[in-house]
């Protein structure tokens, strides 16, 4: 069984009364995480949760069977969570599945990994088995989330103030949803007590977003100006700003050139797509030159490649947190200069 953002929530219900396993991809982690919590929420009896990290399936493939056939410790049910890096949890798939001996559910959300992954190929014909894809949501699609979120929530909130949530979270579900939690205790909202939203309340408890200061280094070092790297990365450590948080704005970036991408095709008009983007209010009008030029670098394998390179990184940075400054220059003067000498060879 396989599904998209679009179809999931029509097949959602199905798919937790008669999947065996879920494997949940795509360059929107946010939005196969939200996924994945939902799946779980529509199993008859979800019991205990065993959380098992994909590396440790990656050493002992054995275990996600052994886990997956074994009762819970209070004899009720359970179900089991894994958190994998690309195809991490292949070989323990490839095991859960050759036995035919029946098993508890199994949640997989695979950051970078994609429906053409060796663990999604194993699953993707099998009517037991769910594949999930879920693609970078644009500004109206996240904009149309908000709203959905603040009416469950009891909160009367136009388009304006919606979509001003969706860009500061980044189009970032899971902290827009955490906005409008904070909105509706803030004014005591529930679907009995409904409360409207004002621009005011909004600035009370809203995040400040950090991208508008992020957004000159991003630029930059996608952009291939490697030269100004440095200057930009000196003003980024005099804001002190976090650097797992640039990073994420990085993160941001590339997964909207990756759906850009896919919009494009094989020799497309670049400004004519962005500015058709634009028009549609799916990217901001502002960011038009820079991703004209970003899309112009970052194609095909290079965008791939970009995003294992900072999933890698992402990954050394929590591992190694008193060096991550370091290991984040290093990275980004990296990136900056493959896209330099991509431009050289276009020119």
């Amino acid at each position: 069984m396989k599904a998209t953002q679009k179809d999931f929530a029509g097949i959602a219900s199905r798919a937790a009364r008669d999947v065996r396993v879920a494997f949940f991809c795509g360059p929107d982690e946010s939005g196969a995480l939200d996924a994945a919590h939902k799946l779980v929420s529509l199993l008859a009896d979800p019991g205990e949760r065993i959380e098992l990290p994909g590396a440790e399936l990656r050493r002992d493939p054995v275990r996600l069977g052994d886990e997956a056939r074994s009762n819970s410790l209070f004899g009720g049910t359970r179900h089991i969570w894994v958190r994998a890096q690309g195809d991490e949890a292949h070989d323990a798939v490839r095991n859960l599945i050759e036995d035919d001996v029946e098993s508890c559910p199994v949640v997989i959300v695979a950051t970078g990994a994609t429906d053409k992954s060796r663990t999604a190929k194993l699953l993707i014909n099998r009517d037991d088995a769910l594949v999930a894809m879920f693609y970078p949501p644009d500004l109206g699609a996240v904009t149309g989330a908000v709203r959905t979120m603040a009416n469950g929530a009891g909160l009367k909130m136009g388009g304006e103030l919606a979509e001003r949530i969706a860009r500061g979270a980044g189009l970032d579900s899971r902290i827009a949803r955490s906005e409008v939690e904070k909105l509706a205790l803030y004014l005591d909202a529930s679907p009995e007590t409904p409360r409207p939203v004002s621009a005011a309340d909004l600035d009370a408890v809203g995040a400040q977003t950090e991208d508008d200061d992020f957004s000159p280094l991003v630029d930059t070092v996608l952009g291939g100006r490697r030269n100004a790297v440095a200057s930009e990365l000196k003003r980024i450590r005099e804001l002190g700003m976090n650097p797992v948080g640039l990073l994420l704005a990085f993160e941001r970036r590339t997964a909207q050139l990756a759906a850009l991408n896919a919009k494009l095709g094989r020799g497309g008009d670049v400004a004519g797509l962005l500015k058709a983007e634009a028009g549609a209010r799916r990217i901001f009008w502002k960011d038009q030159p820079a991703l004209n030029e970003q899309l112009r670098i970052w194609r095909g394998p290079r965008i791939e490649r970009l995003t294992a390179k900072l999933v890698a990184m992402h990954q050394s940075l929590l591992a190694n947190s008193q060096d991550a400054e370091l290991l984040l220059a290093e990275g980004l003067l990296e990136i900056a200069r493959t896209a330099c000498l991509t431009v050289k060879q276009r020119i």
